[in-house]
């Protein structure tokens, strides 16, 4: 992949070459297909690809549809048909400045004439209709349904997609020079037949088959057939030679077996289409430091760092030179969630300044959160007041260091002073940002109303600090094995509170363990209410008996053993994890936020003799945070199903 970018009217953002293969859809024609030799932008906010003929379309064009005026490349082609084959109109596209003739891009640079003399697919000719009041018909070629334009033979009354008017029945191919390939349903294939194309794994409706030599191949690779011959010295110092039959290989770069092969006869060396100009020097979102391609890593890398599988040290890898054990397999680099799609190579590695603060003297800092004041650092101090919180985390400031502004009644735990402007997150390719601004929101990664600080997204996707302060590998109290982040579909049980969970946990797949992130960041130590001592937090593997019978301090039930609860060893409490926290405990007492339909909520401390009622469902308010109406008397509100219901 070059490191070289341009700048080209087709996109606002410039567009790096690309030189192996991608299977991906255009973002100009919006055709899916295998693309090479095409371009991309590289911003993780887009990250689309663009056919080479797309990317490069004019500014200006003279269109013989329109031949009275000049029709300019736009990316805001407003709604409605093109004005030549009648479809959707998605930009980019063409349209006039002085008039409202608009067409799609295609019909922009390839444009349909208006009658085929000669068609490949029929033996009369052609004229072209841009809309049937009738309603659809079948397609002579591929017998689907004709939902827009189309080409019309007069003579027979026949009809054929704008897209199957060049297809002939029977075509010669460079991948397949011996036969001629004929145009057939895959479903009509025999049993043994091959009816996946070369470069595609995926099912067709309509290919081209050789029935001598059982070759096949798909619409697109006849409209855009793979180069025959590449020659890349990054990727490999002899020409590549693409093996146009399947068999079964082992890729010599990434060493996964796959299709589309290109060898070298010279080397005996092979290796697929799509790791042809693999990126050199890359950033992911799994690693702090840059990540380079590396031809030999030898010994030493066991497993890799996104799917903790091996590494073998017979393939090519990406290895970190600050992290002497840190390698990622290719394939887990390419795989789209991983690689925010920049070329790093030659572009100098300058640290950026995520400090959220700084060093004025001594023990004092001023933070972005408090530009007003410095903050005094106050060390290891422990505090049991309720109703001081940390303002990036809304916990109460309880142990450990502290920062104070001694001027105003403002804290932040040492820990959340440090949280760095900018962080990686498993879950995104674009790095998000730290906000201090404080509002009502909810975490996406856990779901729990906060409003603390918050990283955000481009993609609009907020993650309070507790979720936001865990890494991995995560070292948990709760289970031997460190634990990591992962993506599953079938939203499996936390073995922490027992819950189904969304899809994003932390996991051990050694021990098929998974912790949700409201668990995972569960404080360890809290102190509550007026009591004595802090409550720790009690996890099944730590060693609680399954056999013994704990009964909850506060709402007098039975603890369920497996589990997780607070408790105090000096005191023999215990309680639910609910009853602790409940469902505000990250929003800060004394905050009043507005709902869409204008009640104003107030959070307050439940720290009074008698613990009200909710108003929803009548039961006395446990949790040591609730909410209240502000237009009621007694409106509280226990947890987030009565506030939800409210």
């Amino acid at each position: 992949m070059a490191t070289t970018s341009v700048k080209l009217p087709i996109h606002h953002h410039p567009l790096s070459p690309i030189v192996g293969f991608v299977f991906a859809t255009c973002a100009g024609c919006h055709v899916k297909v295998m693309l090479y030799n095409s371009y991309i932008c590289m911003e993780p906010s887009c990250f689309l690809f663009f056919h080479k003929e797309c990317a490069e379309a004019p500014l200006m064009i003279n269109h013989p549809s329109h031949p009275h005026h000049h029709l300019r490349l736009t990316n805001d082609s407003g709604d409605g048909p093109c004005d030549l084959c009648g479809q959707k109109l998605l930009p980019p596209g063409y349209s006039c400045p002085s008039c409202e003739f608009k067409l799609d891009l295609l019909c922009g640079i390839k444009p349909s004439p208006s009658a085929i003399e000669r068609p490949l697919c029929h033996d009369h000719p052609l004229v072209f209709l841009k809309e049937r009041e009738e309603g659809k018909v079948p397609c002579e070629v591929c017998k689907d349904s004709i939902g827009g334009s189309s080409y019309s033979c007069l003579e027979c009354e026949v009809y054929f997609h704008v897209d199957c008017v060049n297809l002939s029945k029977e075509i010669s191919h460079p991948c397949h020079s011996r036969h001629p390939l004929k145009l057939i349903e895959s479903d009509t294939l025999t049993d043994d037949a091959q009816k996946t194309c070369l470069l595609y794994e995926g099912q067709l409706k309509y290919v081209y088959h050789c029935s001598i030599c059982n070759f096949t191949i798909c619409l697109g690779c006849t409209r855009n057939p793979p180069p025959l011959v590449v020659e890349h010295t990054k990727t490999h110092k002899h020409p590549l030679t693409l093996f146009s039959k399947k068999i079964s290989f082992t890729c010599d770069i990434c060493g996964e077996k796959g299709i589309m092969l290109y060898i070298c006869f010279q080397c005996d060396f092979v290796i697929h289409g799509k790791c042809i100009g693999l990126p050199r020097v890359i950033n992911i979102n799994r690693h702090d430091h840059r990540i380079s391609f590396t031809p030999h890593h030898g010994a030493g890398y066991s497993k890799c760092g996104v799917c903790r599988k091996y590494i073998s040290k017979y393939f090519r890898a990406y290895s970190c030179s600050v992290c002497p054990n840190y390698a990622v397999h290719i394939g887990c680099v390419m795989n789209g969630d991983v690689w925010d799609g920049k070329e790093l190579e030659g572009i100098p590695d300058d640290a950026e300044d995520i400090a959220p603060f700084k060093v004025v003297g001594g023990n004092l800092i001023c933070h972005i959160s408090h530009k007003e004041h410095t903050l005094r650092l106050h060390q290891e101090d422990i505090i049991n007041d309720e109703h001081k919180q940390c303002i990036a985390c809304s916990h109460p400031v309880g142990f450990g260091s502290i920062y104070v502004c001694e001027e105003y009644c403002f804290f932040l735990h040492e820990k959340c002073a440090n949280l760095p402007l900018k962080r990686k997150f498993a879950f995104d390719i674009i790095p998000f940002t730290l906000e201090v601004v404080c509002r009502v929101y909810y975490c996406t990664f856990c779901g729990i109303l906060s409003d603390g600080f918050r990283y955000t997204s481009q993609r609009n996707v907020n993650i309070d600090v507790h979720c936001g302060s865990l890494s991995e590998p995560l070292v948990h109290d709760g289970h031997i094995h460190p634990l990591y982040f992962y993506t599953l579909i079938n939203n499996p049980s936390c073995n922490g509170c027992y819950k189904r969970v969304n899809s994003k946990v932390l996991r051990c797949d050694d021990c098929d363990y998974n912790l949700c992130f409201s668990c995972a960041s569960l404080p360890e130590k809290i102190w509550y209410m007026n009591d004595e001592h802090p409550l720790t937090l009690c996890c099944v593997e730590k060693g609680s008996s399954k056999n013994n019978k704990n009964w909850c301090d506060n709402c007098e039930r039975e603890l369920e053993p497996r589990k997780w609860f607070y408790t105090c060893s000096d005191c023999e409490v215990s309680l639910h994890v609910q009853c602790v926290l409940g469902d505000f405990s990250r929003l800060v007492p004394g905050r009043i936020f507005e709902v869409n339909d204008g009640t104003k909520y107030e959070v307050v401390l439940n720290n009074h003799n008698t613990r009200p009622s909710c108003s929803h469902c009548h039961s006395r308010c446990k949790a040591s945070v609730i909410l209240k109406d502000r237009n009621e008397d007694n409106g509280y509100l226990c947890s987030h199903s009565c506030y939800l219901s409210a």
